[in-house]
C-alpha cells in the first residue's frame, strides 16, 4: 500500500517530538506501521534512491546505528558512518564547518550526541535535515518506535495509561512530549532529585498533557497499561553510579510487579537493559513483555523519519 508523504515534514529537522503537531505525530506513527507492513508483505520501495544519510556518533550504539543504516538501504538509499574519531568536531574543526561540508554531500544528517546543543548548532548551520538519534536531553526516535508498539498492541492510544519508572532522563523527557501529542496519561515514578526536565514538563502541561509525578513506583503502576523503564546510569554518568543505585534501590522491576498492571498491561524497555538494576532479565523475556517489538520497530520508525524528511 502506498505511504503518502507528510509534506509538512519535508526538509525539516527532527530534533524533538515537541516540534510536531498532534496530526504529524499520528501520521508518522501510522506511516511507520504501514512501512513495516509493506516490507513484511514483500513490497520493496526505492523512495530514497540516490539519497545519502550521514550518521554521526559520539556515543556507542547498537539499535540506532543498525536501524538507520538498514532503513536507508530498505528505502533504496545509502548511509555513511562517521564518528568523533573521524570528524573531531570541536577539536579538529568547528561544528559549523562540519555542517557546511556535509550539506554539500548528503541529503540529511543523523547525529547521536552528548549535548543537545550540538544538535541545535548542527541544525543552525546545515541546510539539510538534522535528525536527533539521541542526545542527553531527548530521544524522539525511540518514542516513535514505542508508540508504534503501543498502537499495534492496543489498537489506539485512547484511554491508555503508561507508567515510566526510573530516572527523569532523555527517554523520560521524550515520553512527556509523546504524552502531550497522543493523549496517553503518563505517570512518572522517580525519586526526588531525579525529576524530568522542568521546562519540557511545564510545556506539555500547558498544552493539555495529562501527567503526574509520583515517588512510590508500585503505587504509580497500579492499574497501568504499560510499565516502562530505562537504565539508571546513562552514558556519561558513570561517576554517579553508586549514588544512583542507592536512590533507585526500590525501583527494580521484576515479574512480581506485573499483577499491579491492568489485565491488558505490558512491560516495556528501550534497551540496553542492566539486569539486576532497573529490571530483571525475567521481566524482559516475560510473555507480557513487548521489549523486542519495540526494538524491531526502531527500524520502521527510523524508516518513517527519513522517508518523510529527506
Amino acid at each position: 500500500m502506498q505511504v503518502d508523504k507528510i509534506e509538512s515534514l519535508k526538509s525539516r529537522d527532527f530534533l524533538s517530538l515537541a516540534d510536531l503537531t498532534k496530526l504529524e505525530f499520528a501520521e508518522l506513527i501510522d506511516s511507520a506501521i504501514l512501512l513495516k507492513q509493506n516490507w513484511k508483505a514483500g513490497i520493496r520501495p526505492d523512495a530514497l534512491k540516490h539519497k545519502t544519510l550521514a550518521m554521526i556518533f559520539e556515543k556507542q550504539s547498537l539499535r540506532t546505528r543498525s536501524t538507520f543504516d538498514i532503513a536507508m538501504y530498505q528505502l533504496g538509499g545509502h548511509s555513511i558512518l562517521l564518528s568523533q574519531n573521524y570528524i573531531g568536531w570541536g577539536v579538529r574543526e568547528t561544528i559549523r564547518d562540519v555542517a557546511h561540508n556535509l550539506e554539500r554531500w548528503v541529503d540529511g544528517v543523523m547525529a547521536r550526541t552528548y549535548g543537545h546543543n550540538t544538535l541545535l548548532e548542527l541544525a543552525k548551520h546545515a541546510d539539510v535535515p538534522i535528525i536527533n538519534g539521541l542526545s542527553d536531553l531527548l530521544h524522539p526516535c525511540q518514542l516513535l518506535a514505542d508508540y508504534m508498539a503501543l498502537k499495534e498492541h492496543f489498537g489506539s492510544f485512547e484511554g491508555l495509561t503508561l507508567t515510566f519508572v526510573g530516572d527523569g532522563n532523555n527517554v523520560c523527557n521524550s515520553h512527556i512530549n509523546a504524552a502531550m501529542l497522543s493523549g496517553v496519561h503518563l505517570r512518572i515514578a522517580c525519586p526526588e532529585g531525579f525529576d524530568p526536565n522542568e521546562a519540557i514538563l511545564q510545556h506539555a502541561l500547558s498544552h493539555g498533557a495529562s501527567i503526574e509525578i509520583l515517588r512510590d513506583p508500585k503505587e504509580a503502576c497500579q492499574g497501568t497499561d504499560a510499565i516502562y523503564t530505562d537504565v539508571w546510569i546513562s552514558m556519561g554518568q558513570e561517576e554517579d553510579t553508586e549514588r544512583r543505585k542507592l536512590a533507585f534501590a526500590d525501583y527494580t522491576i521484576s515479574s512480581d510487579w506485573f499483577p499491579l498492571m491492568s489485565k491488558r498491561g505490558v512491560f516495556m524497555h528501550d534497551l540496553p537493559a542492566h539486569y539486576g538494576e532497573e529490571c530483571t532479565e525475567e521481566a524482559v523475556y516475560h510473555e507480557r513483555s513487548i521489549v523486542f517489538e519495540q526494538a524491531e520497530n526502531r527500524l520502521h520508525a527510523q524508516k518513517a523519519v527519513v522517508y518523510h524528511t529527506l
